[in-house]
């Protein structure tokens, strides 16, 4: 088969959506002796890139080719809004293309379309977003809806939300393939590089996300505010994620709550920096509203981190048992956790060691392989 992938948001400042995408087409690339790959970095009518392409050498492999069917972020928008009739030619006629970003192509003639569902967000929680944002992805979604051949969804929570609102959707053309950890570590094995900060090893909290409402990054800062008041000792928050929307005026909040000495803002990280974060924090804490998985969770366990997390929507099926769990719309459930695992070393261990054997159940070789069912699964159903 030749199978065209989005690669579209897998550039420098990949979060989610571009960490799925870039581990799935690796791991396919390095297991797959049977299929061709076409990587398309310009993809979809909502989402643009100019620099997707700077380290290129990273998708250096025999089965795949990079295509760019458009130059301009103008001529890639109206490509994917209204395929012209030589759309497939143009993508080097692919059995099959796999959408990644939120946007899903319409009909076309012989190639079949996988989707790849990461939430709905934007309808359950719209004030979590923009208007652009909503726009964009639940047309998508709609799109998807009505035109995809089989969707990919990245948890249980995601499909059965889906089928909710699209019940026409045929049910046996939807299927859970749970996404990995892109680091891969031998044992606790916590390597990384250490920020330019003086952070020292298990003196520190840390969140980890894009700043956004969905993750619940006030509710956090008032309950971390209720455990360092009055506390010299108090170990800092760290935040690691670039700038999302909707909390421009974030600091201005931790400054009013005068935790400007203990809260640090690090931005985006490189991935080295990154892991060195997980793998020597004394706790990791994710109290996010909505997930349509929660990556971070998992990536925290992977490092064998203790995790306190929220008790909704998909981050339970990532967690398992491994994860203290707070009901994020709880102040002070947020509070007696941070005291908890500051205060209990051994339940702390307790949580690293269980975070470690979660993490297992999670591996892009097993998502890659039954990615490649799905592909196989498609070629044998007529399309849609």
């Amino acid at each position: 088969m030749k199978i065209g992938f989005d690669i579209s948001q897998t550039g420098r400042n990949r979060a989610g959506c571009g960490y799925f995408s870039y581990s799935l087409i690796q791991t396919l690339c390095e297991i797959d002796n049977h299929n061709q790959y076409i990587l398309y970095p310009y993809f979809g009518n909502s989402f643009w890139d100019s620099n997707i392409l700077e380290n290129k050498e990273k998708f250096n492999s025999a089965n795949c080719t990079i295509k760019k069917i458009v130059r301009t972020k103008r001529d890639c928008f109206e490509f994917f809004s209204q395929l012209p009739a030589d759309a497939e030619y143009k993508m080097g006629n692919p059995d099959i293309v796999h959408a990644n970003n939120y946007s899903c192509p319409g009909k076309f003639k012989v190639s079949k379309v996988v989707y790849t569902l990461h939430d709905l967000h934007f309808l359950e929680h719209p004030e979590f977003s923009t208007e652009a944002n909503r726009w964009n992805c639940f047309n998508g979604v709609y799109d998807a809806a009505n035109h995809a051949d089989f969707i990919l969804s990245v948890s249980k929570y995601s499909l059965t939300k889906f089928l909710d609102i699209f019940p026409h959707f045929p049910p046996e053309r939807i299927k859970v393939v749970y996404p990995a950890s892109r680091f891969k570590l031998n044992d606790q094995n916590n390597e990384g590089n250490h920020p330019s900060t003086n952070l020292a090893p298990q003196l520190f909290l840390l969140a980890v996300g894009t700043l956004e409402p969905r993750k619940n990054l006030r509710r956090l800062l008032n309950a971390y505010a209720v455990y360092a008041t009055n506390k010299d000792d108090a170990l800092p928050l760290v935040f690691a994620g670039g700038k999302g929307w909707l909390e421009d005026d974030l600091e201005k909040f931790v400054h009013n709550l005068d935790l400007s000495t203990k809260v640090k803002f690090l931005g985006y990280v490189s991935d080295e920096e990154l892991s060195w974060l997980y793998g020597n924090c004394l706790a990791f804490i994710y109290p996010s509203l909505y997930e349509g998985f929660g990556l971070p969770v998992l990536e925290a366990m992977s490092h064998g981190a203790a995790v306190v997390a929220s008790n909704v929507t998909s981050i339970p099926e990532v967690g398992g048992e491994a994860v203290h769990y707070i009901d994020p719309l709880e102040e002070k459930e947020i509070v007696d956790a941070i005291r908890l695992l500051v205060g209990n070393s051994d339940y702390r261990q307790e949580l690293k060691k269980n975070a470690f054997i979660q993490s297992q159940n999670f591996s892009w070789e097993k998502c890659a392989t039954e990615v490649i069912e799905i592909y196989n699964l498609l070629m044998t159903l007529p399309k849609r």
